[in-house]
């Protein structure tokens, strides 16, 4: 063979397993179908977001609080093409570093489509239409995902657009229609409302962030309100038309026969991902998808040819960049015969909006289906001095710990700094602490992480000290 490991996409997930496998010994390739490395994630997903949401909330809060903080600014206005160039700088940045780390750690890297041939054999068709033939002991498909449009909403790129066409707009629209109410939609919403854009979104479901725990959405919602974004929850997207300079979104409630039309410069669609399995010879090697498109693997992410695997995006669970970056190990150190693991109820989720939503574990929701005793506590961020100080009061800290053992069943934030705080809660779930351990550990002052400490002293008997 001419390798020991084939990896089939760079994204997180590829990248990491390509990583780790060439650490433990195995000569690796790894296939990417475009031009620079990182997939969705580093390319337009989670890194080039990021720079937008930072950029735009350094926007929003020197006209809306810097004042307040005795900052005064005159002049202030948003320079959306330097917000885009600054964005594709740091994505530049970020996949020069994955190219470094292959050369590092010797990783061949071969650009173009690869798919199929035999088990063992990887044809690479490049963008000129070139082939080659690669072959390897053990492959790993990291394809990825690609975001759902359907065609009654006539995605032409254009005017209705998706996340990928969204991080590219250079002149800041007047009015963007979203649908959907999960994490991208609200993130993106939030760049654009940020910057003066009336954002309104369309929701199918009851609330936003159907798939969090119900405190978090409402919690979220208040203060995606007072940004001006406008909600039009248990709605139905009927048809989207567009035009050269604009976009006709009709909508309907889910109770009643009468639509009406939405404006806008921009539809965005954010409804959500589809497995990318497209022309990967899949029906070759006798591998199956299920009824989403997703590639159907074993408990140890083996699919039903025993020297093929599948990781990230194409097989299910949660689509996040740090699921796959651990499943990514998990096979390279499970083919080199060693006994990883993951705990697929403590991945956290995380949503970058401002203030940021965090999670791990059940929802509460969950545990009532479940039929599992729980108690629950709330601590809010306005009872930190931490969080006046620093004028970020909204948001709240929820802890579920099981009734009858105190055994730490799930934490949900919203606030300033969650994204980094749910780390508590994993580390602590991880070696199955109870709430009065979370309660004992002293937490600095001041700090957003007392909020974390609050809440557990509530779980374990109402003790919740300032409050």
């Amino acid at each position: 063979m001419d390798y020991n490991v084939i990896v089939i996409g760079s994204g997180p997930g590829g990248y990491v397993a390509a990583i780790r496998a060439a650490q433990l010994g195995s000569k690796v390739a790894i296939i990417e179908k475009y031009n620079t490395l990182g997939g969705t994630c580093l390319n337009v997903g989670c890194i080039p977001s990021k720079a937008l949401l930072d950029s735009s909330e350094h926007y929003y809060n020197a006209g809306h609080s810097f004042k307040e903080h005795g900052v005064v600014v005159s002049g202030l206005k948003a320079d959306l093409k330097q917000m885009i160039k600054r964005k594709g700088d740091v994505v530049s940045q970020t996949c020069d570093g994955v190219m470094y780390l292959m050369k590092k750690n010797k990783i061949d890297v071969h650009h173009g489509h690869g798919s199929f041939v035999d088990k063992n054999t990887i044809k690479i068709t490049a963008s000129d239409g070139t082939e080659k033939s690669i072959t390897g002991d053990k492959v790993i498909i990291a394809t990825g995902s690609k975001p759902v449009a359907p065609a009654a909403f006539n995605y032409d790129k254009k005017r209705v657009i998706t996340s990928t066409e969204a991080l590219e707009i250079a002149k800041l629209p007047k009015r963007m229609v979203i649908i959907g109410a999960g994490v991208i939609g609200l993130e993106l919403g939030s760049v654009f409302a940020r910057l003066g854009t009336e954002v309104e979104v369309v929701e199918y479901m009851p609330s936003i962030l159907a798939g969090m725990d119900a405190d978090c959405g409402k919690e979220l919602k208040k203060s995606l309100k007072k940004l001006g974004i406008k909600f039009h929850l248990k709605h139905m997207v009927k048809t989207v038309k567009s035009t050269a300079k604009s976009v006709t979104v009709e909508v309907q409630k889910r109770d009643a026969e009468e639509t009406f039309e939405l404006k806008a410069d921009y539809c965005l669609i954010a409804i959500g991902r589809y497995a990318y399995t497209d022309k990967l010879g899949l029906e070759n090697v006798g591998i199956a998808t299920d009824d989403k498109g997703r590639i159907e693997v074993n408990a140890h992410l083996e699919t039903s040819v025993p020297s093929i695997y599948a990781i990230g995006d194409v097989v299910k669970g949660a689509m996040l960049a740090h699921k796959a970056e651990e499943e990514g190990v998990y096979v390279a150190e499970a083919i080199h015969g060693q006994k990883p693991h993951i705990d697929y109820n403590l991945i956290p989720g995380v949503v970058y909006t401002w203030p940021e939503v965090s999670a791990v574990g059940k929802t509460e929701a969950e545990l009532k289906e479940a039929g599992i005793p729980y108690k629950s506590a709330k601590f809010p961020y306005k009872a930190l001095g931490r969080a006046r100080a620093s004028m970020d009061v909204d948001g709240m800290i929820k802890v579920l710990a099981h009734k009858e053992t105190d055994e730490l069943l799930g934490v949900h934030m919203v606030g300033a700094r969650v994204a980094d705080m749910i780390m508590e809660a994993v580390a602590l779930m991880e070696f199955r602490a109870s709430a009065e351990d979370m309660a004992r550990i002293c937490h600095p002052h001041p700090t957003y992480t007392e909020a974390v400490k609050e809440a557990a002293l509530g779980a374990t008997g109402n003790r919740s000290i300032h409050i």
